[in-house]
């Protein structure tokens, strides 16, 4: 199965492991499995390296590029094998959360950093990487500096950022445009006028999965960034009280209102759903113009879209400027790598085999050539001279350097909250799009959950 094809439902599923879903892992077993070593208990019993676990999800082809790496190592180092562990989504989700809240979990968690990881932090189950990370430059500073920020809580580094990024994407239909004789957005303004010129085509202006909740949700991310800087959602995350009254929270949160009430989404978008992909559906048919969602969906739209990808007719770019907005217009929101922790209770030969394997494997240029082959972008600066020769090589460029080159990588809200607030985050969120409340009303049911 393959990645370019994987909506962000499936993706998250396989990849992330919050709540949405769990489509992709269905690919993989319904239960643990051990590649290479057999099933483990937890990371803090026994002594020396040859106890070293690490725990992961299943699904392909992650999770053979994951058991490659793996193998790759302890191949390279048969006296600090590390034995391995893997689970469906669902399945890996109760286990981990068990196993930490029983002091043992592997030495090596797969996580998501964010409010997974903050609580993790806060239950004080996790090493603070901060001194090994400052100890070992190299590791760190070959790897995007905008991964580091979904790994960092209160100022120290407590993951490994792995793998790939995921960053959200405004797609545009190029002949939609050609149609009402204008060029694609450069900024919020031009989207506002935009707007009745293609509803006088018959044209929706944007299709939205609305249904999905979470399809919503990257509006405003991109809008509190544009308007206010990374700093007015940080502050949420911080649980910083009234964090959401912010004036740039509210601006954006009014705008929102503004682009629904003008008709700027397809009608019956509330009923619509990103899991079955109808949302992209709108845009390749040509009903409507553009559309804002992950760089997960690129694939479905080459394989679904008969020539809309092949033909020249998809554009894409990063959310335009707000006029007046203090956010850095490179700044991405979406997901900006996956995360490896390491134990706190794991002995210190585990915590160093873990450290060995961060260092030499994780990331290493095997294991990017398989990332790249599947259309994926590690978070590995540099590796774009490598693109030249995929098929999707223009597409994978534009990846890269918007990850690459973004002052802020925000991570998806929903992830980035812990699972109480993220769920009233959505479900206000859906009111907000359906009109039923204010920007206001939705600050102060959001204030409620601060720190929840």
């Amino acid at each position: 199965m393959e990645p370019r094809t994987t909506s962000r439902r499936n993706f998250l599923a396989l990849s992330m492991g919050l709540p949405l879903g769990a489509a992709l892992a269905a690919c993989g077993t319904s239960g643990p499995s051990s590649p290479g070593g057999g099933a483990t208990g937890g990371g803090g019993g026994g002594a020396g390296g040859a106890n070293t676990t690490y725990w992961y999800i299943t699904g392909q082809p992650q999770e053979g590029i994951r058991g490659n790496t793996l193998k790759r190592f302890n191949d390279a180092n048969p006296n600090e094998k590390i034995k391995a562990t893997t689970f469906q989504n669902d399945a890996y989700k109760t286990k981990i959360k068990t196993a930490i809240g029983a002091d043992q979990a592997p030495t090596i968690i797969f996580g998501w950093g964010g409010g997974t990881l903050r609580s993790y932090v806060q239950a004080n189950q996790v090493e603070d990487l901060t001194p090994w990370f400052e100890q070992n430059p190299q590791v760190k500073d070959r790897l995007f500096e905008s991964a580091f920020g979904a790994a960092t809580i209160d100022g120290k580094i407590y993951a490994m950022p792995c793998e790939g990024v995921q960053p959200i994407v405004m797609y545009y239909d190029k002949r939609a445009f050609e149609k009402i004789g204008a060029e694609p957005p450069e900024t919020w303004g031009d989207i506002m006028d935009l707007v009745p010129k293609f509803n006088a085509k018959g044209i929706a202006p944007f299709s939205l999965g609305g249904q999905s909740r979470w399809t919503n949700m990257m509006w405003l991310e991109f809008l509190f960034d544009r308007i206010g800087g990374p700093e007015v959602f940080q502050a949420v995350f911080d649980g910083e009280k009234d964090a959401w009254n912010n004036p740039a929270s509210i601006e954006g949160l009014t705008k929102m209102q503004e682009l629904i009430k003008a008709n700027g989404f397809i009608k019956g978008f509330s009923s619509i759903t990103a899991d079955s992909n109808a949302d992209q559906a709108l845009l390749y048919t040509g009903k409507a113009a553009m559309m804002l969602h992950g760089s997960w969906t690129y694939g479905s739209m080459a394989q679904d879209g008969g020539d809309f990808v092949s033909g020249g007719h998809l554009g894409y770019m990063n959310f335009p400027p707000v006029d007046g907005g203090k956010g850095d217009p490179s700044n991405t929101v979406g997901n900006p790598g996956q995360y490896l922790s390491i134990s706190s209770k794991a002995t210190p030969e585990q915590k160093e085999v873990a450290k060995k394997y961060f260092a030499t494997a994780i990331l290493s240029d095997a294991e990017i050539k398989e990332w790249i082959d599947t259309g994926a972008v590690p978070i590995v600066k540099g590796v774009d001279s490598q693109y030249a020769t995929v098929k999707d090589a223009a597409w994978q460029q534009f990846v890269y350097g918007i990850s690459s080159n973004a002052k802020s990588f925000a991570q998806s809200w929903d992830q980035a909250l812990s699972p109480t607030a993220a769920e009233k985050l959505l479900d206000n969120i859906a009111k907000l799009f359906q009109l039923s409340i204010s920007p206001q009303q939705f600050a102060s049911n959001m204030n409620a959950v601060i720190g929840k």
